[in-house]
């Protein structure tokens, strides 16, 4: 059972794609909590790309973790899933409760400080279910997110805070770029989960 009301629940994006935000889904000391945990027991590994012919390895790190172990390839470099945490089955069940979706894989990013960011891209490998929902759930420094329409350019965006859920679904993945800018001004860890259903 959905814990919000949908008629509540307003589409961030002008066309062309459907992105939700919830808001805080739990309480400031819930988020830190979770933050703490997830720092502390997730596997994190520096993310990796191949771009150009170069092997990029970002200051940024990454885990991915999954019902099975499967495998996901983007930027041209490929991980396993990694068995779920006590930690992740429970926000897994969470963000399935609000978002009424099941979710059998999430890919977890950690950025150090707001220097920091993730370029414009589109969740679209076709290792993932085509037009599913992505839901995104957000620990830590609060930072700006946008999206950016792949034909018109139009921009849209907004600031996640700590212990938040935004979903992505519909054609949002097929005409919508979105990006994670980079700022100087935070000196704080965020750590961004998003869910996701790969096709199995």
């Amino acid at each position: 059972m959905n814990l919000f009301n949908q008629e509540q629940i307003i589409n961030l994006l002008p066309h062309d794609g459907e992105v939700n935000y919830y808001g805080k889904i739990m309480s400031h000391q819930k988020a830190q909590h979770y933050l703490d945990k997830m720092l502390n027991t997730i596997e994190w590994r520096n993310d990796e790309a191949k771009i150009f012919g170069r092997h990029i390895i970002t200051k940024r790190k990454v885990a991915w973790y999954g019902n099975l172990n499967y495998s996901y390839t983007y930027s041209n470099t490929t991980k396993q899933a990694l068995t779920w945490t006590k930690e992740l089955i429970e926000l897994k069940h969470r963000v399935e409760e609000f978002t009424e979706t099941v979710f059998n894989s999430c890919l977890l990013n950690l950025y150090h400080t707001g220097e920091e960011g993730m370029a414009w891209h589109s969740d679209d490998e076709k290792t993932l279910s085509k037009d599913t929902a992505i839901a995104s759930l957000s620990f830590g420094a609060e930072r700006k997110f946008a999206f950016k329409h792949k034909l018109t350019k139009e921009v849209v965006s907004m600031v996640l805070e700590s212990g938040s859920l935004l979903v992505m679904k519909g054609t949002t993945q097929t005409n919508w770029l979105h990006r994670l800018p980079p700022t100087t001004r935070i000196k704080t860890p965020r750590v961004n989960l998003t869910f996701r259903t790969m096709i199995v």
